[in-house]
């Protein structure tokens, strides 16, 4: 099946990137929030990465106009439900939200359109059980990463009943978005997450016993492994909330003790220490640039 419009549900900081791949590459969007001003905003940030990219000489200014006419703002679920070919679910990591969100969805959109989950860790099969049995062959899991107009990778994941179908459509669709595929079974974590998060657990360990400061685990992660951020500030970067959330998926599905929470970070979460995107985490915000 051919995706010709996209209903991308959450406008944050994963939802305003799909909707903006989506749209420059030809595709009309819907940009969903209950709450107008959210989506106006998460429109906002669209135009300014825009005009980044012109500023930049990445896009014509003809380009970042046809862009932005693909896209459209909505506050109500059901009329752009009932256009959209494709919905992509980018609300925030909480299974009882996402569950309520696709039950919705299933009743509003046409029996052809794809739902996808954007999710990093949560069971596609089991988020597929919210919706009625004739929709789950169309339902997949659809993670991006973050920034997502710049990260090349879509995460695909299928629950027990997705179709070969659905899978078609969404492959073709990330290669008109020019983002490749790796496909992974419905396991916690998926594939990039099972194998980030014990890195992340053990850098947060090592800053926890004093072995080295925050810069210095990082530093030694750019410089001597040649990765382009350390795992301290790469936390910081995805959301502290969103990595506590993570590890706990993955330990309570492994029951593995390199996936369990260290106690530094329930604590900054606690504190409400959140990362970058509430200007404090293992860093504090913003930062000095590195030497």
């Amino acid at each position: 099946m051919s995706i010709n419009t996209v209903l991308v549900c959450g406008a944050g900081l994963m939802g305003h990137g799909i909707a903006q791949v989506c749209a420059v590459s030809g595709h009309d969007v819907f940009l969903y929030e209950p709450d107008r001003s959210r989506a106006e905003a998460g429109l906002g940030r669209i135009s300014g990465n825009l005009e980044r990219a012109v500023s930049k000489g990445r896009m014509s200014d003809e380009e970042r106009r046809a862009a932005l006419r693909h896209i459209r703002i909505a506050d109500a679920l059901g009329a752009a439900a009932a256009q959209a070919d494709l919905a992509v679910e980018a609300v925030f990591e909480d299974e009882a939200v996402k569950r309520s969100l696709f039950s919705e969805l299933d009743q509003r959109a046409p029996e052809h359109t794809i739902l996808a989950s954007n999710t990093s860790s949560i069971s596609i099969t089991r988020l597929a059980s919210a919706v009625r049995s004739p929709r789950r062959r169309r339902f997949i899991g659809m993670h991006f990463f973050s920034p997502v107009p710049v990260m090349p990778l879509i995460e695909l994941v299928r629950g027990a009943e997705t179709s070969d179908e659905s899978e078609q459509s969404i492959r073709e669709l990330a290669g008109r978005l020019g983002k490749q595929v790796i496909v992974s079974k419905d396991r916690p974590g998926f594939i990039v997450n099972r194998v980030l998060m014990p890195y992340l657990v053990e850098a947060m360990r090592a800053y926890e016993e004093g072995l080295g400061t925050p810069e210095d685990i990082d530093a030694g992660v750019r410089l001597g492994l040649n990765h382009p951020m350390g795992p301290l500030e790469l936390a910081d970067f995805i959301g502290l909330d969103v990595c506590l959330h993570v590890m706990e998926v993955l330990h309570d599905g492994f029951q593995q003790p390199q996936f369990a929470p260290p106690p530094v970070l329930r604590q900054l979460v606690d504190a409400g220490y959140l990362g970058q995107k509430s200007g404090h985490g293992f860093y504090v915000y913003p930062r000095e640039a590195k030497a």
